[in-house]
């Protein structure tokens, strides 16, 4: 049975098992007591068991096979919840990311077997103090279960003597007892599976229970069979052990003589001297842990495609199917429009191209908001990590959360996770103050750190704080004149919000020692980069003793934007209107120089220009006597003129991707569209030009 084709489904709600896991037990950190925690719990573990099994993950279905039975005793009152357990649990979701993340990346989960884990949930089940002897071997196992129930198979004529042409062709011939467990529920379509695989090696000649009873499910949880096949023990053991819920299989070499009937002995006596050898008297090993795999040798399993699912309520695809049958009418209006005559086609063909107009404007809208998803996604992982933090620097900390059900695009929530989280660490090791600091400084004991996010137009806002130490300038300022980033009279000039951002430099950190928290230098440039690439922007707020904020702002969507088009040098450009402010008439007379660089003085504010023209290479076709049209854009609190020829007005654009290539060569070029007469225009992107 080819399980590839579940793979992606399997990741998508393993994942969600995963979060639900982390976030109940949490939940139960904080009150052991709750009956309807665990059983949340023992919820999501047994679904997770029960999709790792149908799977074949086996070591996965194991873990999570022990987590479920702990919970089962917690459920029933005989295991306390302690913080040991707690931990114990974290370090089990931990192994189970761990295989997640192997079978994405391979399709496989890999050789861990997490036996110490293991072992741990088993001491906790018996008690808590004793070790527990490590788990059977599949040969004890089955030996304990069912032993070699295909000895007591009794073969006939006919049966012995196509045992004893196989053994003249020199293939082998084995007796296979396989157990299924007791808590499968679909036990002949497990057996049916374990026929399938069997079949793919060799021949099923004899199966006790019949084929027919096995089907019926007349039989307990073991059946044999006797096979013929090429392939060695270990590969038959292999191909059964692979089948989900198969709690073990054993097989060894057939003998005749032992299992023929009285009338078929004679037969066996005759045609023994023919057989000599079928194979050579080596002992039969049960397999070790990674045979199975090895022996299998699984074919290459194409690497699953990682997070393209959206899931989507139901009424926002009424609402697209709604408006794609609007557009068909649309179109058969049109359609029906070309056949009258002259005059009448001209006012239907208006009137329905204003009303094409409508739909395709809806249509946008609705299929942005099928892309939408809420960052809870991304966020609901962020209480866990602030725990581990906690134990980890020995610091007491709250995370508080609101605003998780704020959407963003597909694309901006799978790539926003790894800047918060550097802002969380940050802010927990950097921010967050030693308990006795914050004792001196009158502050509570548990230090605060929040997570707001918030819609603001047509930006998402999400902002982390902290009631920690805020940001040292001085500390900046130093370090930054000590890596010669700047001297000390720029130093003595810059205003404490410049000293701030030089923490965006490549590879600054004013981190005493480095630890794997914090320390190394990576992080603020990359949580810059990676927020500039979204088209978003960071910004820091900080007072020293009290605290700091960072709020990044991202757009709604990458997809569709509202854009301002304009002309430089006789080519179409787009501007994301996100970015403008305001567009002024400015005479050149207006202009000064300060430092060599042109600005414009407007409304008390100092703004400098940038002539697109010269940042396109290309000319400007304005004459330089004549008023020049200025574009004011803004990022944060910094303006900037951008100078154009030519205004075309605000237009709905689609953004096309410009390809890999391009994208790493020429920074202010975002993207591309098409417009509605076919001519490409690029789109400009502001944060660069900046």
């Amino acid at each position: 049975m080819d399980v590839s084709q579940y793979l992606e489904i399997f990741l998508d709600e393993t994942k969600e098992h995963l979060q639900e896991l982390n976030t109940q037990i949490l939940n139960l950190e904080q009150d052991p007591e709750s009956a309807d925690t665990v059983n949340e719990i023992f919820r999501a573990a047994h679904s997770l068991k029960g999709m790792a099994g149908t799977m074949g993950f086996k070591r996965m279905q194991a873990l999570t096979h022990d987590m479920e039975n702990v919970f089962s005793e917690v459920r029933n009152g005989k295991i306390k919840v302690s913080a040991e357990l707690i931990d114990i649990l974290f370090q089990c979701l931990d192994a189970l990311e761990n295989y997640l993340e192997a079978i994405q990346t391979t399709a496989d989960e890999g050789t861990n077997d997490n036996e110490p884990l293991i072992r741990r949930l088993n001491e906790i089940m018996n008690g808590g103090g004793e070790a527990v002897v490590a788990k059977e071997t599949p040969k004890a196992k089955a030996e304990s279960a069912g032993g070699e129930k295909w000895k007591d198979i009794k073969l006939d004529g006919t049966d012995c003597h196509v045992i004893t042409e196989a053994g003249k062709q020199g293939k082998k011939v084995y007796g296979l007892t396989v157990t299924i467990q007791e808590s499968c529920l679909l036990k002949a379509a497990r057996a049916f599976l374990v026929f399938k695989a069997i079949e793919e090696l060799g021949e099923i000649i004899v199966s006790n229970p019949s084929a027919q009873d096995i089907e019926d499910e007349k039989f307990d949880f073991d059946f044999s069979l006797i096979i013929i096949t090429d392939a060695d023990v270990d590969k038959v053991i292999a191909a059964a052990s692979n089948v989900s819920e198969v709690e073990s299989a054993v097989a060894g070499q057939v003998d005749l003589a032992e299992m023929a009937t009285e009338e078929s002995k004679e037969e066996v006596v005759e045609s023994k001297e023919e057989v000599a050898v079928t194979t050579p008297s080596t002992e039969v090993k049960a397999p070790t842990s990674s045979a199975p795999a090895a022996a299998a040798q699984k074919q290459q399993v194409s690497k699953p495609v990682v997070n393209r699912t959206v899931r989507v309520d139901i009424e926002k695809l009424d609402v697209l199917m709604n408006l794609v049958s609007e557009l068909i009418i649309a179109k058969n209006s049109l359609v029906s429009a070309t056949a009258n005559d002259a005059q009448q086609t001209s006012a239907v063909f208006n009137e329905q191209i204003e009303y094409l107009g409508n739909v395709t404007t809806n249509l946008h809208e609705s299929v942005m908001k099928v892309r939408m998803v809420p960052i809870e996604s991304v966020v609901q992982k962020f209480p866990r990590m602030i725990r581990d933090l906690s134990k980890k620097l020995n610091k007491r900390m709250e995370l508080y959360m609101t605003g998780e059900e704020t959407e963003l695009d597909r694309t901006v929530v799978d790539e926003i996770g790894d800047p918060l989280m550097h802002l969380l660490r940050n802010s927990a090791d950097h921010g967050l103050e030693s308990a006795e600091v914050r004792a001196q400084r009158g502050k509570p004991a548990v230090g605060t750190i929040r997570l707001d996010a918030y819609q603001d137009g047509n930006n998402v806002v999400i902002e982390v704080s902290d009631d920690g130490n805020g940001i040292d300038v001085e500390a900046v300022k130093k370090k930054a004149i000590e890596r010669g980033a700047i001297t000390p009279e720029q130093g003595d000039n810059m205003t404490d919000k410049e000293i701030i951002d030089l923490l965006f430099l490549p590879s600054f950190s004013t981190a005493k020692s480095v630890t794997d928290v914090s320390g190394r230098g990576v992080g603020l440039d990359v949580v810059k980069s990676k927020i500039e690439a979204l088209s978003g922007e960071v910004e820091v707020k900080s007072k020293l003793g009290e605290g700091s904020t960072w709020t990044i702002r991202l757009p709604l969507t990458l997809a569709i934007i509202q854009a301002l088009m304009v002309v430089v040098g006789g080519e179409k450009y787009a501007i994301s209107l996100g970015a403008i402010q305001t567009i002024e008439d400015v005479s050149p007379s207006e202009i000064k120089l300060v430092q060599n660089k042109e600005v414009i003085h407007l409304r008390g504010t100092v703004i400098p220009l940038i002539r697109l023209s010269d940042v396109l290479d290309t000319t400007s076709a304005r004459a330089p006597e004549e008023n020049m049209i200025v574009v004011i854009a803004k990022k944060g609190d910094k303006q900037v003129g951008l100078v154009v020829d030519d205004l075309l007005g605000q237009q709905e654009i689609v953004i096309k991707s410009m390809g890999k290539y391009i994208d790493n060569k020429c920074k202010i070029i975002s993207g591309a569209t098409i417009l509605g007469d076919g001519e490409v225009a690029l789109i400009l992107d502001a944060n660069t030009l900046f």
